[in-house]
C-alpha cells in the first residue's frame, strides 16, 4: 500500500483486528525513534508479539533463545529464521488466519534492511498450519518499489491510495470536515448554518485528495486564538483552486508559518529561533523531549517551548514533558528541507547547516565528560550492578544523545566543515577519548562508538589530500 494517510489506515485496521482477535502483531516504523527507526528490533518484536497472540508458539519460541542466547544481537534473517518461521511451520495444526500489521515500512533507515525484511516476510506464505497474512504500508519509493519487484506476484497484492477514485476520497474529506468544524459552532457562538456548504466545497477542493491536508488545516482553524473564523479565511485565501495536490499542501504549511510562527512580533528572531528549534527536530537521529533538546541546543527551555506552542497545528507536542515531541507528518519535514517547494526563504531549513551546529554543540556537551563519571566504588564493575537512575543522572540524555551522534551530525554536515571542526574532533580525541568510551560503555553503545572511529579515520585519510589525520 502507498499514499498519504498510510498510517491512520494502519492504525484503525490494527485496532479493529486487535477486537476481533486477528491481530498476531504489529510494528510502526518512525523516523527518528531510536528503537523503531531501524530493523534491530523488529523481528523480535514481532516474535515477543506471536508468543503472546499465539500461546501454541511460545514453548518453540523460548526453545530459540534459550539455544541461542545471542539471538538478539544477530542479524534479522537468524532473528525470523529461528524466532518465528520455524516456530510457525512446527506449530500445532490449526484453522486459524491472522494477520501481521507493519507501518511505514519506508521510515527504516537502512534501504537493504527494508528489503531483506520484504524478502524474509515473503517466506510466510508457504506456512501450511497456522496461516500469516502480512498488512504493510509504506509511501512510493524506489527501494520499496525494487524489493516488490523481487518477489513473485503471487506472494503479494497492491493497493495504491491514490488510484481510488477522487470523487470518493472528496466524500469522505467533506465528511471529515463536516464533523470536525461543526463543534467550533457552539463553542464560539458562530451563527448558522457555520460552515456552510460552500466553506466545505472550498476547503474539499483544496485538500485535492491529501487526509495530510485535511488534518493539519483543521489543526490550525481549531488553534486559532480568537476563534476559526480568522485561520480559516486564511486558508481559503491561501492558494488557487487550480494548484496541485502538493501545491495546496505546500500552501497550508507557508500560511500556518507566517501567521503562527511570525504574528505581531519581531519576525527576525522568530525566524532565527525556529530555524534553529523546528531545523533541530528535522535533523536529529532519536526524537526527545523538548526540556532535552533545550539542554542540547543550550538554549532556555521556555524558547523551545514557546516557538513549538505557535506550531501545534504540524508538530505533535505532549502534555507530559518528559515525552519526545515530533512532527504529525513527514510531509512537513520533506516541505521545510525542500528549497523548490518552500518558497518563503525565512523558513526554509538548511540541512547540512543543521547538522555542522549540532554537531558542534555535540562536542561541547562531550567536553563536560570526566573520568569515573558515575562514580563507581571500584574498576571492574559490572554494568548490570550500576543503578539506571545513576547513570541517567551522571549522563543525561542530551549528553548521551551527543555521545552516540555526534560522529554521523559531522559526517552529515561535513561540506560544511571547516578547519577548526577538525581541531575540535583531534583535541576531542586527544583529551576526552577516553571518558567519552567509557560513557559509551555506560550507555551500552561501545560497538557504535568503534565503528565511528574506524569511519572517521577512513573519511579524514582520504579527505582535503589527506591533510588531515587523526
Amino acid at each position: 500500500m502507498a499514499g498519504t494517510g498510510k498510517s491512520t489506515i494502519s492504525r484503525t485496521i490494527a485496532r479493529d483486528l486487535a477486537e476481533k482477535k486477528r491481530l498476531a502483531a504489529s510494528f510502526f516504523f518512525t523516523r527518528g525513534r531510536k528503537d523503531v527507526s531501524h530493523a534491530g528490533m523488529f523481528f523480535t518484536t514481532i516474535a515477543a508479539q506471536l508468543a503472546i497472540s499465539l500461546p501454541v508458539l511460545r514453548t518453540s519460541i523460548s526453545d530459540a533463545i534459550d539455544n541461542n542466547a545471542h539471538i538478539f544481537r544477530q542479524g534479522p534473517r537468524e532473528q525470523w529464521n529461528q524466532l518465528i518461521l520455524d516456530p510457525l511451520k512446527n506449530a500445532p495444526t490449526q484453522s486459524i488466519q491472522l494477520v501481521v500489521v507493519i507501518d511505514a515500512l519506508d521510515e527504516c533507515d537502512s534501504m537493504q534492511d527494508i528489503q531483506l525484511i520484504l524478502q524474509l516476510l515473503a517466506e510466510a506464505k508457504d506456512l501450511a498450519t497456522i496461516r500469516i497474512k502480512i498488512f504493510l504500508t509504506s509511501r512510493p519509493e524506489i527501494p520499496i518499489f525494487d524489493g516488490f519487484r523481487q518477489l513473485s506476484g503471487e506472494a503479494y497484492q497492491d493497493f495504491i491510495l491514490h488510484n481510488i477514485p477522487l470523487d470518493t476520497v472528496n466524500a469522505d474529506i467533506s465528511t471529515f470536515f463536516l464533523q470536525k468544524l461543526s463543534p467550533l459552532k457552539a463553542k464560539h457562538g458562530l451563527g448558522t448554518p457555520w460552515p456552510d456548504e460552500q466553506i466545505i466545497e472550498q476547503l474539499v477542493e483544496r485538500a485535492a485528495g491529501l487526509f495530510i491536508y485535511a488534518a493539519t488545516t483543521l489543526r490550525f482553524i481549531q488553534d486559532g486564538i480568537d476563534g476559526p473564523e480568522e485561520p480559516l479565511s486564511l486558508v481559503l485565501s491561501a492558494t488557487k483552486s487550480s494548484l496541485s495536490a502538493t501545491e495546496h499542501l505546500d500552501g497550508i504549511y507557508t500560511t500556518l508559518l507566517q501567521h503562527s510562527v511570525l504574528g505581531r512580533r519581531g519576525h527576525q528572531e522568530c525566524v532565527g529561533r525556529f530555524r534553529q528549534v523546528v531545523g533541530s527536530i528535522l535533523v536529529i537521529f532519536n526524537t526527545m523531549s523538548a526540556r532535552n533538546l533545550a539542554q542540547l541546543l543550550q538554549i532556555p527551555f521556555k524558547m523551545v517551548s514557546s516557538t513549538l506552542d505557535s506550531l501545534r497545528s504540524v508538530v505533535n507536542i505532549p502534555e507530559n514533558e518528559s515525552q519526545a515531541v515530533r512532527l504529525f507528518h513527514l510531509s512537513f519535514r520533506d516541505f521545510l528541507l525542500d528549497c523548490q517547494r518552500c518558497s518563503d526563504l525565512r523558513f526554509q531549513i538548511d540541512e547540512k547547516e543543521r547538522h555542522t551546529s549540532l554537531f558542534r554543540q555535540c562536542m561541547e556537551h562531550i567536553s563536560q565528560l570526566q573520568e569515573n563519571v558515575c562514580n563507581l566504588w571500584g574498576p571492574g564493575v559490572l554494568i548490570t550492578e550500576i543503578p539506571d537512575d545513576t547513570i541517567q543522572k551522571s549522563i543525561p540524555p542530551h549528553v548521551q544523545y551527543a555521545c552516540r551522534y555526534w560522529f554521523d551530525h559531522w559526517r552529515l554536515g561535513n561540506l560544511l566543515a571547516r578547519e577548526e571542526d577538525i581541531k575540535t574532533i583531534r583535541q576531542f580525541l586527544e583529551q576526552h577519548f577516553l571518558h567519552w568510551l567509557e560513557g559509551l560503555s555506560l550507555i551500552g553503545e561501545v560497538s557504535n562508538g568503534a565503528h565511528m572511529i574506524i569511519t572517521l579515520e577512513e573519511i579524514l585519510s582520504v579527505s582535503c589530500n589527506a591533510h588531515y589525520f587523526i
